[in-house]
This record gives structure tokens, sequence and C-alpha cells, in this order.
């Protein structure tokens, strides 16, 4: 585990980023055989995640004590750009990737919602990205491929949703980016404790 302790702050606030690892719970509360955000850090006690990942999902998650911080990420009103590394089954075709740019319907707690216009990209190369554990299970002659996905929403699932609405389920989901934070330099269960100027700054925020 990774942690990089930055100069005495200057303010009462703590930022901290963490990789969230596959099969990790977005939660400091027990649930009985399921991991904890409290494994990977000593949190403050009044630290935790603005918004959360599911289980299944990895990378980025930001715990603060900052609740202006918390409201500027979660309101609708303030979008702002999160990226996700997609592995999905089989060989994404283009114009799948066109109906996942161009905004298609999908079901969020039962209604039906148009997503948003994103930013799609096919990725011809496999991303350098942390091990997985239990790593993905390959079927023999099932391929599949990775696309880069740029949103300004998130609705709940969604970008599982997105791809099973074009034909090719999600395999592995990472958040990557939120704005110009980005999780490359982290390897999972990897805590980096940072200041607020810098980390304002890296999602755009005032």
């Amino acid at each position: 585990m990774m942690i990089n302790k930055k100069a005495q702050r200057i303010d009462s606030y703590s930022y901290y980023v963490l990789y969230k690892p596959f099969k990790v719970l977005s939660q400091f509360s027990p649930a009985e055989g399921k991991r904890m955000l409290k494994e990977f850090f000593d949190f403050p006690k009044d630290v935790y995640p603005v918004g959360r990942l599911d289980e299944d999902t990895e990378g980025l998650l930001i715990l603060t004590n900052d609740t202006a911080l918390n409201n500027k990420l979660l309101d609708p009103k303030n979008s702002h750009t999160r990226t996700y590394l997609v592995q999905v089954e089989g060989i994404i075709t283009d114009e799948a990737l066109k109906k996942l740019e161009n905004g298609l319907a999908i079901k969020v707690r039962g209604e039906r919602h148009k997503t948003k216009s994103s930013v799609v990209k096919f990725l011809v190369e496999e991303p350098v990205v942390p091990e997985r554990i239990p790593p993905i299970r390959f079927r023999k002659n099932s391929p599949t491929s990775w696309i880069e996905l740029s949103l300004t929403e998130g609705k709940n699932h969604q970008v599982r949703k997105m791809t099973a609405a074009v034909g090719f389920p999600t395999l592995r989901l990472i958040r990557w980016k939120i704005e110009n934070l980005t999780a490359d330099s982290l390897l999972s269960g990897d805590v980096i404790e940072m200041e607020k100027t810098e980390l304002y700054h890296l999602l755009k925020l005032s």
C-alpha cells in the first residue's frame, strides 16, 4: 500500500484518493463477508467517500470531510467528466460505439432514461492497469475488447447498462479519471493524501 503524506495542511479538511479494488464495498460500516475501505488506511473518523463505486467496479474513489467538495461532485447541476476503462465481451462494433457516443435508452430504477452524449474510444491495445484479483475468467474462443468511455452523468450502474444495451456486456470496469485526476500512478489498494488546492485544481473546481 502506498501513502503519500503531504506537508502540514493549511485547513482542517482531509483529502484522500484510493484505487478501490474489485470486490470492496465503498463504505466503512461492516457487512458480513465483505471487504471494507478501512482495511486500506486508517482514515480519520470524519472522512467518508464522495459517492460510491459498486462492489465489482474498480478505480478512483475520493474520501474527504469537505462537504463542499461532496456537493460540487455529486450535484447533477455541476456535471464533471468521469472516464472509465471498460473491458467488454466480444469485439465491439463501430455501430455500437456510435450508439454509446450518441446516447441510448437504459432503465434506471424502473424508468426509461436516455443517456447524455459521451466520448468513446476503441482501444487498439489493452491498457496497462492494475491486476484484478481474481482475474477475469477468459473463455476459449471468446474474444474481448477495451473501450474508454467518458461521461458527465452517473446513473446507477450506467456503464454496465449502456454496454449491455448495445450487445457487449461489461466484464471489467475501472473508473480511471475524474476530470484531470487520474489513476495511472496507482496500484490496486493504494491511498494518496492530497492538498486541497492540488485536488481542486485536478478536478477543475474553484
